[in-house]
């Protein structure tokens, strides 16, 4: 926590501030686009915040605003009267649960230090955390922690959270054994529901980390998809898909379900979905990233946590670092079947790397004296972080045990679906066996869908002048939809058919269950006549926002994720994916939506799904999908509190029919 701005930001980062009032434009940093910290003017007439400049001069010699040739050297500090008007800035107390006072910028510090009962209270939680409680003196621990802390105690890009599973409960769905409490059901503020056991200590494992993604070509797509928005039920912006040969799948280090929470210093856990888009394909040569990879499920008895340490090796080892703010470059985790932390990985050039005695999958017992055996990584990061010179680790060494990659977790399981049921009880309720579940399109928020029919009359040898995608054997399984319309042709003149339109028919033929291919030849076929008649779906946006796949130039065209949900529902095409678990296991995903008065009905969504665990091994689920059916009951209508408990009791194995939209191009 930094105590000048009094919230979370890395070392090297420009503070944090919650203003009052809507900053002037002509106050803001168009590198960071925040009020300006420290004012550099630059000769062609330009203001940037001291540190930005800084670290964007380090790469290029040409001012961001106009491009002129610039560098460093030539330029100054702003004027005494701009520096006096950014700090007369009024800004809140980041502590606002105990201080709602406001303050000149200037002032903030000061007041952190002196006056703020809030950054008291977590000085001196900070100093207890240090200084804990004897064994003797610890409760027992009796029953399961569902409850996380609200704010990470350190940002660090290595750190370990346990996190809120991204504000989505994770559906742990066992089903108890004989003789054991049955499992617990919560429901959370936000609707979500979590399903534990109650025998077991269940948390879930996450790490935030910053990354910096470079690219050769400013405006290169980055080759991910991406779903949610604060405008649908998942909220959070998740990664869907990482798509191979791209800027994202060579750097390696961001993966299918990650929650993107930071772009380029901007907050988007909380921005809709055009907004995210527009964010993540904003042109530049290098990208910041702060996201959420969730590890999976940290898992313990009672009796495991006092696992003897025989036959493993106590290290000391002393890493003197030059001054406070120097990284030691070790990245620390939990592991998912052992208490305490871990050492994940030791940074290439690093301090750790370069003494060389600490190693990949050694357990910290302490740092500087304090004991971390019941730990945290985020404690043991504040630990180093505020230590001025010598870090001394105890550590604990087992030859021959390395540590399994959390990201890589599960992907080398078996991916054969068992026909084995396990005797789990099969409930013999009537099965739609169709694959379009015809059920009313009761999410539509932000699009909606017009039918419309087009008859054009046209030259015999003229062409209609469209490209298509989709097609249902596509791997989405989309309905034929427009990608461009030609300045040539006859729809071009005709103006009505656009880009991003569905094809119903042409001519009476049925285009929406075609493949592509077939979808070609019946197009070319028919637009050899006089005239033609099209029927086809425009689907429109409710609000004004602008849709970023129109405005932004550069990237290859498809429709956004979220038009797809304002789609009639018999345009859908479902699929089926069959999961098998042990019964010990969760099935591992966390599901948002479902009815609730407020809202009324919205579809049930995979927010998460968990490395090691059956969704994540089966490979078929992907975040944004959405739940239509449970062993073929419709969930249309269903609460969270009434699919919960028929997930719950399928003991082995389960049928989700699903609807699986591909995430918008960034």
């Amino acid at each position: 926590l930094c105590c000048e701005c009094g919230q979370f930001h890395l070392l090297l980062d420009n503070h944090l501030y919650n203003f009052q009032d809507e900053v002037d434009d002509e106050l803001i940093c168009h590198i960071c686009l925040q009020p300006l910290l420290q004012p550099m003017d630059t000769p062609c007439g330009h203001t940037y915040c001291f540190k930005c400049l800084e670290n964007f001069m380090q790469e290029y010699n040409f001012c961001p605003m106009d491009r002129k040739k610039l560098s460093f050297q030539q330029c100054h500090k702003s004027s005494l009267l701009v520096r006096n008007l950014l700090d007369k800035l009024i800004v809140f107390c980041p502590f606002k649960a105990e201080c709602q006072q406001t303050m000149q910028r200037c002032e903030l510090e000061a007041h952190l230090q002196n006056r703020c009962p809030g950054f008291k209270k977590y000085k001196s939680e900070q100093q207890r955390k240090k200084n804990p409680v004897s064994k003797g003196k610890e409760d027992p621990p009796a029953k399961v922690e569902t409850s996380t802390p609200k704010d990470p105690e350190v940002p660090s890009g290595g750190s370990a959270l346990v996190a809120e599973s991204s504000a989505a409960a994770v559906v742990s769905l066992g089903t108890a054994e004989p003789g054991l409490v049955n499992p617990a059901f919560e429901e959370t503020e936000e609707g979500e529901s979590l399903i534990q056991k109650c025998n077991y200590r269940t948390s879930l494992v996450a790490e935030t980390t910053t990354i910096e993604i470079h690219r050769e070509d400013p405006e290169e797509e980055l080759g991910m998809r991406i779903v949610g928005g604060k405008d649908t039920p998942l909220g959070n912006i998740v990664v869907q898909e990482v798509l191979r040969d791209s800027v994202i799948a060579a750097d390696g280090r961001i993966a299918p379900g990650d929650h993107i929470l930071e772009v380029n210093g901007i907050n988007i856990s909380s921005v809709t979905h055009c907004q995210a888009v527009s964010f993540l394909r904003h042109p530049g040569p290098v990208l910041h990233l702060m996201v959420l990879q969730e590890k999976g499920f940290s898992n313990k008895t009672a009796q495991q946590d006092s696992t003897s340490a025989a036959n493993r090796e106590v290290i000391h080892v002393t890493l003197i670092k030059r001054d406070r703010s120097e990284p030691l470059g070790i990245k620390l985790i939990r592991k998912t079947d052992e208490a305490g932390i871990f050492i994940l990985d030791l940074l290439e050039g690093g301090l750790a790397a370069k003494n060389g005695k600490l190693s990949r999958n050694d357990r910290v017992l302490s740092i500087n004296g304090q004991d971390l055996r019941q730990g945290t990584p985020e404690a043991a990061a504040q630990i180093i972080q505020t230590t001025e010179s010598r870090v001394n680790f105890v550590v604990l060494r087992q030859p021959g045990v390395q540590l399994s990659d959390p990201v890589e977790d599960g992907s080398t399981s078996n991916n054969s679906s068992s026909s084995s049921n396990g005797g789990s009880p099969v409930h013999h309720r009537r099965r739609l066996d169709q694959n379009h579940y015809r059920r009313k399109s009761y999410y539509q928020k932000g699009y909606v869908s017009h039918e419309k029919t087009v008859a054009v009359k046209k030259e015999p040898k003229e062409s209609l002048g469209i490209t298509i995608g989709g097609g249902r054997d596509n791997k989405n399984k989309l309905p034929i939809y427009v990608t461009s319309v030609q300045p040539i042709g006859c729809l071009f003149r005709d103006g009505r058919i656009k880009r991003g339109d569905v094809l119903l028919s042409i001519n009476g033929i049925d285009l929406t269950h075609l493949n592509y291919y077939e979808a070609v030849s019946a197009l070319k076929s028919n637009a050899a006549s006089h005239s033609v008649v099209l029927k086809a779906l425009e689907i429109l946006s409710v609000n004004s926002e602008p849709s970023p796949d129109i405005k932004e130039q550069g990237f290859s065209w498809s429709p956004l994720w979220i038009t797809w949900l304002g789609l009639p529902s018999h345009l859908h095409c479902c699929q089926d994916i069959v999961l098998t678990k042990g019964n010990l296991e969760s099935w591992g995903f966390s599901i948002v939506g479902g009815f609730e008065e407020s809202k009324g009905n919205q579809p049930f969504f995979i927010k998460t799904i968990v490395p090691g665990t059956p969704a994540f091994r089966d490979r078929k689920l992907r975040c944004g999908d959405e739940i239509v059916a449970v062993n073929g009951v419709p969930a249309v209508g269903m609460s969270n509190s009434e699919l919960i408990p028929m997930l719950k009791e399928q003991r082995n194995k389960v049928t989700l029919t699903v609807v699986s939209w591909p995430g918008s191009l960034v």
